[in-house]
């Protein structure tokens, strides 16, 4: 394995970061230092405390962090709740509220020492039964979470008779926590029993839907947000504003120590601005800081003084059919469709700088285990004959768009709508508001759906293809790639692993269940005066070493 991936396994399995750097000759970039086995950056010497810092993005609903379905809603909640685990920037994943963890040799039992000392808003100490008591709720199917979907969360669970009955008469199934799932060694130590080894285990744990809430939670969380991190929320409007403030005190009066370290930022400010809006707020010096920027403003964030900041990332868009609706049912039709697209010519119109090809079974070039298959060519005629054979010589089919994360998902659409014509399909384009989009996202029969950047290949495809989780919205569901995955994340070498990924990669092409033409890199762009901004691939705002200069 490479020096990086070396690193990453190191980490993931307990060895400290500093030291896994220094083992494979590799300076630390984020590590730099010592830092207390603390998953932040080390303190900056020129650092200044104090300050506000303001940045320009969605503001949403806090209702159930386990249910969060967008990244911009964890972001809001990052600074109050915490993760077992912090992937970094640079997609090393350390301990964060856990202290260190550990796994079995055939991955499949995981012990993770939590952190003691770590001082929940209302006094009460962190333990390992307020872990169990999360992992317990998310795996509760009356929640509803999509952390079922993960495969540290899944290798919890079984499926069992609800008691109820389907339409048909037949048995409805659910899956439930299976009995000794989860062990508590003592007060601070909890063991995961897996019904199948799990390589992703730590990176599954800062999963956005995986914050760590109080057991006294009770929705929505903005009425009564309790957590462990250095900020509380002292005002949200939703579509407007949300104000996160430094907790000094306790809710009954005590003192409050931060296990985490210096903290900079007084106050952290989060305006709302739609995408397209938040470089001109960043421009006319409302805001300090954005979300992120498109590529279509590219040359305006060049001509505004600040810092621009870049990520390669894993995030898509999946412009998917869902195979249990007609005309998708029909696997001749999904594959003219994807036949008739060229994923690298919309690719280069769409984002000219920087990216990479998608190939229709989402996992990423960014990825450690990805296989790079043989590349796909785009083939008319053969779509054409497909079609002939289904009967759908004049087929017409629309797509839903939401432009959830920008007006490229609009773009990319009407590139392949363009593309289609010339295989005698007709594809109109349905944009509606990002809201709406979202209600209809996993039902709609053909969507485009963004997909934000994970650390693994093996954790998007656990979440979003494996039969009967809640975020497959194609319904794609296949025994053959249920057991591939699962042999890919039992592997723990990387190039086994890599191998293990070229049938599982294959099998979900082949079943053409999505149009995937990119990977997409992100942009942000901050002030002269802010330092520390972290650039992370999955846009995930972790502020805790952010300082502001005079």
């Amino acid at each position: 394995m490479n020096r990086r991936e070396f690193v990453r396994i190191a980490a993931l399995t307990g060895l400290a970061a500093g030291t896994a750097y220094a083992m494979a000759g590799l300076a630390d970039p984020v590590m730099a230092a010592e830092t207390g086995n603390l998953p932040f950056p080390a303190d900056e010497a020129d650092a200044q405390s104090g300050g506000i810092l303001k940045v320009a993005m969605q503001i949403q609903k806090m209702e159930d962090p386990a249910t969060y379905s967008w990244v911009e809603m964890s972001n809001q909640t990052r600074h109050l709740l915490e993760y077992l685990a912090m992937t970094g920037p640079d997609n090393i994943t350390r301990p964060m509220l856990a202290e260190s963890w550990s796994a079995s040799d055939d991955l499949k039992t995981w012990t993770f020492n939590i952190r003691k000392g770590v001082m929940w808003h209302n006094g009460d100490e962190l333990t390992a039964e307020h872990i169990k008591w999360n992992v317990e709720r998310w795996t509760d199917p009356a929640i509803g979470s999509s952390n079922v979907g993960l495969s540290s969360i899944s290798a919890l669970v079984e499926e069992v008779d609800s008691g109820e009955k389907d339409d048909k008469g037949n048995a409805k199934m659910v899956k439930k926590l299976r009995d000794g799932a989860i062990t508590l060694v003592d007060s601070h130590t909890i063991q995961f029993n897996l019904s199948k080894p799990v390589l992703s285990f730590p990176e599954d744990m800062y999963n956005y839907p995986t914050a760590i809430l109080h057991p006294s939670f009770t929705p929505p969380f903005s009425d009564n947000p309790i957590g462990t991190g250095a900020y509380g929320l002292a005002e949200l409007a939703v579509g407007d504003k949300c104000i996160l403030k430094r907790i000094t005190k306790t809710t009954d009066g005590k003192d409050f120590t931060y296990w985490g370290g210096k903290v900079y930022l007084d106050e952290i400010h989060y305006y709302n601005f739609d995408e397209d809006n938040q470089l001109t707020a960043f421009a006319g010096g409302d805001v300090d800081a954005i979300y992120e920027f498109s590529i279509e403003q590219m040359e305006l964030a060049k001509a505004v003084e600040g810092n621009i900041i870049a990520a390669r990332t894993a995030q898509t868009l999946c412009c998917r059919m869902r195979v249990t609706e007609p005309p998708f049912d029909d696997i001749r039709v999904r594959k003219a469709i994807v036949m008739a697209c060229d994923n690298a010519a919309i690719k280069a119109l769409v984002y000219p700088e920087g990216g990479d090809i998608g190939e229709n079974h989402h996992v990423a070039p960014v990825h450690p285990e990805y296989f790079e298959l043989p590349p796909i060519k785009r083939d008319v005629e053969g779509a054409k004959a497909l079609l002939k054979e289904a009967g759908k010589e004049n087929l017409e089919v629309t797509i839903d768009v939401g432009n959830t994360d920008g007006p490229w998902h609009q773009s990319v659409a009407e590139a392949m709508r363009d593309q289609l014509k010339d295989a005698g399909i007709t594809l109109n384009v349905n944009v509606m508001p990002a809201s709406n989009y979202w209600e209809i996202w996993a039902k709609t029969g053909f969507g485009a759906t963004a997909w934000t950047h994970r650390p693994l290949g093996t954790m998007v495809l656990s979440l979003g293809y494996r039969t009967g989780v809640p975020w497959n919205e194609s319904a794609f569901a296949s025994a053959e790639f249920d057991a591939a995955l699962d042999a890919a994340e039992a592997t723990l070498d990387v190039e086994e692993r890599r191998a293990k990924m070229e049938t599982v990669e294959k099998i979900l092409q082949d079943a053409a269940v999505m149009v995937q033409p990119l990977y997409r890199p992100v942009y942000t762009i901050t002030s002269k005066k802010v330092h520390g901004y972290p650039a992370h691939p999955t846009q995930y705002h972790q502020f805790n070493k952010v300082w502001m200069s005079a």
